[in-house]
């Protein structure tokens, strides 16, 4: 068995007209179990297609996904989905729900539909009320998300991802837009889920500076191939462009 819990070989995306090229031209790399990896590049590098690609989103038109040594396939899919939470830019919460409504939201995937029929179990209310209170949210949890500060949504979203207990975490640019405070709010709850829990986070950023500060790992996309994969020290010197 692999110690990999991601593995990209030989990905492909197709041409797109308005690039004038493959968005992901011949990608292959692998994440350790519990590494913290940011996705760097110019806009239009496929930094979010690689990323969403590894939760099915993005269909390829060439190569293999692996998560966790399962190759993703329509018939798999389900299965890796039960391992990998998503965290997208701006959150993707519902704003007239409450805080904790949208962490149990997270539930419906786990859940059938019959079983959320009457709401959900309290079990599953308790959960989501500790994960709030572990991310600063106890006293917002009954509050609309849409009256929560853009960091406090942020956190929200990253509470629903984590309901399901995925061993891995993608976050497709989860402080474009916040503030100072905000995006120090957010990559500081990454980092520790990452250092505390174990969990392998895989997030596409731009600002060098943080990736440096927070991440172990860097990979590097330029026009849809991988131009750097290593350590994200001297980043801002190699790549002041990003």
């Amino acid at each position: 068995m692999s110690n990999f819990v991601i593995e990209c070989h030989n990905l492909e995306k197709a041409y797109t007209a308005s690039l004038n090229r493959l968005i992901l031209n011949d990608v292959s790399c692998q994440i350790g179990q519990g590494e913290f990896v940011v996705l760097l590049g110019l806009n239009g590098a496929g930094k979010s297609t690689l990323l969403r690609s590894l939760v099915g989103l993005v269909p390829l038109t060439k190569g293999e996904i692996k998560i966790k040594g399962v190759t993703m396939t329509p018939r798999t899919l389900p299965q890796i989905r039960r391992d990998v939470g998503m965290l997208f830019q701006g959150g993707g919460l519902i704003r007239q729900l409450s805080a904790i409504d949208n962490v149990l939201c997270g539930r419906l995937g786990v859940r059938t539909s019959w079983q959320t029929l009457f709401g959900f179990p309290e079990r599953d209310r308790l959960l989501a009320m500790d994960l709030l209170a572990q991310l600063g949210l106890k006293q917002q949890a009954y509050q609309k998300t849409s009256q929560l500060s853009g960091g406090q949504q942020q956190r929200v979203a990253i509470a629903r991802a984590l309901i399901r207990s995925p061993q891995i975490l993608l976050a497709d640019e989860p402080i474009t837009g916040l503030d100072v405070v905000a995006c120090q709010q957010v990559m500081e709850t990454l980092s520790q889920l990452h250092t505390q829990q174990g969990i392998t986070i895989v997030t596409v950023l731009h600002d060098l500076a943080i990736a440096a500060k927070y991440g172990q790992r860097a990979i590097v996309l330029e026009a849809g191939r991988i131009v750097y994969d290593g350590r994200c020290e001297n980043l801002q010197a190699k790549f002041a462009k990003c």
